[in-house]
């Protein structure tokens, strides 16, 4: 417990000047807070330097020490059992139920009035201690102590450790793709804490993602006539390109409205710069 103090008490001093202004004070946080963003892992890296974990396929969020914020910056609407007892700093994260339940989580999770219920198969978790001191390897022990102390159920410390080679790192991937899972993140392990897009932090995964506009709605034929067959979309540098996989009939009878920013799949691009096999993922939602 003196071990625990004393964490506490520095990791306390070292966020003083992070921490939002306290409810009623005149500046109250109004835009997105600063995050660490990943970069795209590539051939080459070291892997024996990153502590290695699932990447979560859930809303990303971050706990500022008395509110839940989504990566845009507005409220969590959470219950307010949910983060009752989460320690008074700053935390980021992962709101999550399940491999394979982002479309039940992000309806749970954006409901301005929350559903009890629902909210029970929500957890927190935690890869992230947001202006603390110390490398990752350090912040990594700091989450544990922080998260064992809080003993709330849904609130958890994300899984990392470490792998030998590339070889290890591909079968790794693969385990967690074969269970239903999306990818692997990298975390340098003697990286201080920093925002921004950075290699510091690296994805894989066995596609690639990317976003999109909705810029029309292409009708259906055939068993889909009456519904939507594809999304007309528009890349950053005009380039449009059809997503008709992945549309469920749901989504295909009410598709995104035209001007719908949403995260599509793809193998790999064409010649001619345009995504290999589309498949639509979801709306973004946190901009």
């Amino acid at each position: 417990m003196a071990r625990l103090g004393r964490t506490l008490a520095a990791l306390a001093l070292a966020w003083a000047a992070w921490l939002p202004c306290p409810a009623g004070a005149d500046t109250p946080p109004t835009t997105a807070p600063a995050m660490l963003l990943a970069e795209v892992y590539a051939a080459g890296v070291d892997v024996t330097q990153y502590w290695i974990s699932e990447k979560f396929d859930g809303v990303r969020a971050q706990w500022d020490g008395s509110a839940l914020r989504f990566r845009g910056g507005g409220i969590v609407p959470a219950p307010p059992w949910f983060t009752a007892d989460f320690p008074a700093v700053p935390l980021d994260g992962e709101l999550w139920i399940a491999r394979d339940r982002f479309d039940t989580l992000s309806g749970t999770v954006r409901k301005l009035e929350p559903v009890a219920a629902e909210w029970r198969q929500v957890h927190y978790l935690v890869f992230e201690l947001p202006g603390a001191a110390g490398d990752f390897s350090d912040r990594i022990r700091q989450m544990q102590l922080l998260i064992e102390e809080a003993a709330v159920p849904w609130l958890k410390v994300v899984e990392q450790s470490r792998v030998a080679d590339h070889a290890a790192l591909k079968h790794r991937l693969n385990t967690v793709v074969r269970n239903g899972g999306e990818g692997l993140m990298l975390h340098r392990a003697d990286a201080p804490y920093i925002t921004g897009r950075s290699d510091a932090l690296l994805k894989l995964k066995p596609w690639q993602d990317a976003e999109a506009v909705v810029v029309g709605h292409v009708p259906g034929k055939g068993k889909y006539r009456g519904m939507t067959g594809a999304l007309q979309m528009e890349m950053a540098d005009g380039k449009r390109f059809r997503i008709g996989s992945g549309l469920s009939d749901a989504l295909r009878r009410q598709p995104p409205p035209i001007g719908t920013r949403i995260t599509y799949r793809y193998q790999d691009l064409t010649k001619n710069g345009l995504p290999r096999f589309p498949r639509y993922q979801r709306v973004r939602e946190d901009l």
